[in-house]
C-alpha cells in the first residue's frame, strides 16, 4: 500500500463507524425488512423499499465524487441497490464487485430481556437486532473502506456495490439482475462478499467453500380421506411408513450417509488439509459452534472430520411436515397422506440440478404398494469453491493481518449456502474472491439475539480497504 497512510485509514474507519455508520445501521435494524419468502405481501408492505431507501440516503450523503447510486427494479422482483464508484487515477482497469444484502430473516421469539428484532441496542460492544450482522452492515463497510482510501492516499479500482433484497429467500432474483447488468458491470477481477465470517474474532477469516442446496417438498398419499385406524390399518399402509422407506433410498439412517451418487464428490486434498489446519489453529471452531443438550454428542469425535462433514459432505434434514396433527389433536385415524420438506446440503462442487433430478427419480420409482408420490416446491442452489489466492491478494491479507488483527489470516469452509457466489464464480472464473465478514461466535444470525461485534466489523472494513488498494495497484 505504498503512498497510503495505513494508520490514518484505520483511524478513519473507526471514527466513521462511531460517528456515522452505527447510528444509520441502528436505523436499518429498526426496519422489519423480512425477505420475500417470509412476507408474501412484501411489495404492499414496503419494508424492502424502505431499507433500500435508508441505505441509499446514507450513501448519497457521503457525497463520494463521481459515484452513481441507483435503485434497480425488474418487474415482479425484489429491488436491488447499485452503487458505482469510479476508480482512482491510475488504478487497474478491472472492476471490483462488492456484495451484500439488506433483506432479513423473520424475527422469531425468545429474545433476551431488553432486546428485540426491530429494537437496536448497543450492549458490551455489540449492536443487537435483526439484520445487524446478517448482513445489513455490509454496504456501510464497503463504502467506508472506499472513503478511507480516497481520504488518505489510497487507490481503488472501479467499485460496484450490489445490495440485494432476496438473499434470505435463496437469491431467486439475482441471476436476472446479473444478466440485466452484465455489460454494465464490465470485466470483474475481484469479488468481495461480506456475508460470511469465521471461527473467532482474533483474526481475519476467508470462506473458501460453501455447500450448495437442494430442497424438495414431497407428499406420499395412500387415501383420498382419512379412515378409522381400526378399520383401515392392516389393509392400507401408513403413509409415514412409505415415506420412511423412500427416505432409506436417500440416506443411511444409521450413519447419515447420503446414498445418491450425484450428491457426493471426492473432497479435494487442499480442502482436507484446510480443515485440519483450521481446527488445529482454533480448537473448538467446529465442535463448539453448536451448543448441545447435556448428554448429546456430535456425530463423530474427530473435529477435522466434523469440519468436512459440515463443509463438504452431503447431508439431509427434514425441515418441515404436513398431514401430521398436533399430538393433542390426534385421533385414531389412518391419515391419507404425509408431506415432508427435504433439505439437502450438497458439496460445493456438486451439480445442484443433477442432484435434484436424482433425488426425484429415487423417490418416484417403484413406490411401495402403488402409493402416489407428489412433488411440490423445489429449489436447487449452487455451491462455491474458491480459486487459489493470487500473490497480490495473499500479500494484502498478510499485511492487514499483521497491522490490524495481530494474527495470521485463516481460511475455512462453511456448511451453509450463498448461491450467488457459485454463480459469480461461473460467470467470472478468473476473478479473485474474498468471501469474509463479521459473523462469528455469538452472532446468532437467523435466531434470537442476533448481534454485530462492532470492533470486529471495523477491522473487517479496514481489511476491505487493504484488499481494494492492493487490487488497484497490482
Amino acid at each position: 500500500m505504498a503512498g497510503v497512510d495505513r494508520t490514518a485509514v484505520n483511524d478513519f474507519v473507526r471514527q466513521q463507524w462511531d460517528s456515522s455508520v452505527l447510528p444509520s445501521l441502528s436505523g436499518l435494524v429498526a426496519i422489519p425488512a423480512v425477505s420475500p419468502t417470509f412476507d408474501a405481501e412484501w411489495e404492499a408492505n414496503g419494508h424492502l423499499d424502505a431499507v433500500i431507501e435508508h441505505v441509499r440516503g446514507w450513501i448519497a450523503a457521503r457525497e463520494i465524487a463521481g459515484a452513481e447510486i441507483e435503485v434497480v427494479r425488474l418487474p415482479g422482483r425484489s429491488p436491488l441497490l447499485l452503487v458505482d464508484v469510479p476508480a482512482t487515477e491510475g488504478a487497474c482497469s478491472e472492476t471490483a464487485l462488492l456484495y451484500g444484502h439488506l433483506d432479513k430473516q423473520p424475527p422469531v421469539g425468545g429474545w433476551s430481556e431488553g432486546l428485540g428484532p426491530w429494537t437496536p441496542v448497543v450492549r458490551d460492544g455489540r449492536l443487537y437486532g435483526r439484520g445487524a450482522v446478517d448482513d445489513g452492515y455490509s454496504g456501510y463497510a464497503a463504502v467506508t473502506a472506499i472513503e478511507a482510501l480516497r481520504a488518505h492516499g489510497g487507490e481503488h479500482p472501479r467499485c460496484v456495490l450490489l445490495l440485494e433484497t432476496g438473499e434470505e429467500s435463496g437469491s431467486p432474483d439475482l441471476p436476472a439482475y446479473l444478466e440485466h447488468l452484465g455489460e454494465r458491470l464490465g470485466r470483474i477481477g475481484l469479488v468481495v462478499c461480506l456475508d460470511a465470517g469465521g471461527g473467532d474474532y482474533d483474526r481475519l477469516w476467508l470462506t473458501t467453500s460453501l455447500r450448495g442446496l437442494v430442497q424438495l417438498n414431497v407428499t406420499v398419499r395412500v387415501l383420498e380421506a382419512g379412515q378409522h385406524s381400526g378399520a383401515a390399518s392392516g389393509l392400507v399402509p401408513d403413509s409415514f411408513r412409505i415415506a420412511r422407506r423412500l427416505l432409506d433410498r436417500l440416506e443411511d439412517s444409521a450413519t447419515g450417509e447420503v446414498l445418491i451418487p450425484e450428491l457426493n464428490v471426492r473432497i479435494p486434498e487442499n480442502r482436507v488439509a484446510e480443515a485440519r489446519s483450521c481446527v488445529a489453529a482454533a480448537p473448538g471452531l467446529v465442535r463448539d459452534s453448536i451448543e448441545l443438550p447435556e448428554g448429546m454428542r456430535t456425530i463423530v469425535d474427530d473435529e477435522a472430520e466434523l469440519a468436512l462433514n459440515n463443509w463438504w459432505r452431503p447431508t439431509l434434514s427434514v425441515i418441515g411436515a404436513e398431514g401430521l396433527p398436533h399430538p393433542s389433536d390426534a385421533g385414531n385415524v389412518l391419515r391419507p397422506y404425509t408431506t415432508l420438506d427435504l433439505s439437502f446440503r450438497i458439496p460445493p462442487t456438486a451439480d445442484p440440478d443433477e442432484a435434484l433430478r436424482a433425488v426425484r427419480a429415487a423417490l418416484e420409482a417403484d413406490v411401495p404398494y402403488g402409493a402416489s408420490v407428489e412433488f411440490g416446491h423445489s429449489e436447487a442452489g449452487q455451491g462455491f469453491n474458491a480459486p487459489d489466492t493470487a500473490e497480490w491478494l495473499n500479500d494484502a491479507l498478510d499485511a492487514v493481518s499483521t497491522e490490524v488483527f495481530g494474527n495470521g489470516w485463516r481460511t475455512m469452509g462453511v456448511g451453509g449456502s450463498i448461491p450467488f457466489m457459485g454463480l459469480l464464480h461461473d460467470n467470472y472464473p478468473d476473478a479473485q474472491f474474498v468471501v469474509t465478514g463479521a459473523l462469528g461466535p455469538g452472532s446468532n444470525a437467523h435466531v434470537p439475539d442476533e448481534s454485530l461485534d462492532l470492533d470486529y466489523a471495523a477491522r473487517v472494513t479496514t481489511a476491505v480497504a487493504y484488499v481494494l488498494d492492493a487490487h488497484a495497484r497490482r
